[in-house]
Parts: C-alpha cells; sequence; structure tokens
C-alpha cells in the first residue's frame, strides 16, 4: 500500500475523492509513512497580533485573584475616602449611592468584557485547531494500527501454512517408514528424534 487511494479504499472503505481533508491528510501520510503529530499551541502562538496579545494579557489579569483583591480594595479605600471626607468636612467628592464610582465600574466592564470575549474567541480557535489535529492522530493512529494487525495476520497465516506443509513432510516420511516396516530398536529412535 503506497498509495492514498488503495488506504481510503482499504481502511476507510471510502475513495479517496470522497473524503474530508482531514481524512485525505491522514490517508497521505499513512501513504508516505510520515508523521503526522505537531506542536499546534507552537504553531497558533507564533503569530499573535498585538491586539490578540493584549487581550490575552487583559484576560489573564481579569481573571486572576491579584484583580479580584486590587479590585475590592480600590473600591474599599474609594468608599473609606468618601467617609472620611464626609467625617471630616461634611462633604465628599461621591456622594453615597457612589455614581461616579458606578461609572468607573461600568466603562471598565464596558471596555474589560470585549477584550475578555476577544481573548476568548482566540482560546476558542486554539482548541478547535488542537481538536481537529487530535482527530487527524487518533485516526492515524488507528489506521496504522489495522495495518499493523493486518500485518500480523498475513504473518499467522504464513506460519500455519509453513507448519502445515512441514506436518505433511512428517507424515509422509512416517508413511514411507511404516511403508517400509524398518524395524528400529527402541534406542535408536529415541535417539533420532532427540536428535543425539
Amino acid at each position: 500500500m503506497h498509495k492514498p487511494d488503495e488506504i481510503a479504499a482499504k481502511l476507510l472503505g471510502l475513495p479517496y475523492a470522497s473524503l474530508d481533508e482531514r481524512a485525505k491528510k491522514v490517508a497521505r501520510h499513512i501513504a508516505g509513512r510520515t508523521h503526522i503529530a505537531r506542536n499546534v499551541a507552537k504553531d497558533f502562538d507564533a503569530k499573535p497580533s498585538f491586539g490578540q496579545r493584549a487581550a490575552d494579557t487583559v484576560a489573564s489579569f481579569g481573571g486572576s485573584w491579584t484583580f479580584v483583591g486590587l479590585f475590592g480594595a480600590t473600591m474599599l479605600i474609594w468608599i473609606g475616602l468618601n467617609a472620611v471626607l464626609l467625617m471630616s468636612r461634611g462633604q465628599t467628592f461621591d456622594p453615597y449611592p457612589y455614581i461616579l464610582l458606578n461609572l468607573f465600574l461600568s466603562m471598565l466592564a464596558a471596555i474589560q468584557a470585549p477584550v475578555i470575549l476577544m481573548s476568548q474567541n482566540r482560546q476558542s480557535e486554539k482548541d478547535r485547531i488542537s481538536a481537529e489535529h487530535d482527530y487527524e492522530v487518533n485516526l492515524k493512529a488507528e489506521l496504522e494500527i489495522m495495518l499493523l494487525h493486518e500485518k500480523i495476520d498475513g504473518l499467522r497465516q504464513t506460519q500455519w501454512e509453513e507448519l502445515l506443509r512441514l506436518q505433511r513432510e512428517q507424515l509422509k516420511l512416517l508413511a514411507a517408514l511404516i511403508e517400509k516396516k524398518i524395524p528400529l530398536p527402541e534406542r535408536g529412535l529415541q535417539t533420532t528424534i532427540s536428535g543425539r
């Protein structure tokens, strides 16, 4: 089997032309006896744009305990500063429902949410490519195992045929000895059989 057409027909049971691109790729790799595994993450990470790197960084930081801690500390400082100003001056820069704080939080959420979505889309694309590659590797492994089973079955069949041929020859020799009725001494028969 050296042609992708033969591999597709024999192992997949379909004509090569009707296979999807991934299955054709696997058939070509099996026919050429080349490896299909590669580092998909390295390929994908080799070409990120500035925006993609920024989105990944923002998503990484926005989803960390450091961000949660800093966010909580900022809110506590904001509220505490307003409380201190209210007690010392009787007036604050952002009175109680904290409308200015709500505005800043809304602006942060409005900016952060699309950036995190961009990063998630990028990660989703990475996962899709990785899943497709896993499928190709698994399909190739499955087909290679089928080929190995076929080879082992062929070897086993050849061995059985050889054993049967040898057995037939031995039976012919025994039949010839019986026809000649050559008396063999008990000791001589054992010597002949054991080869000593």
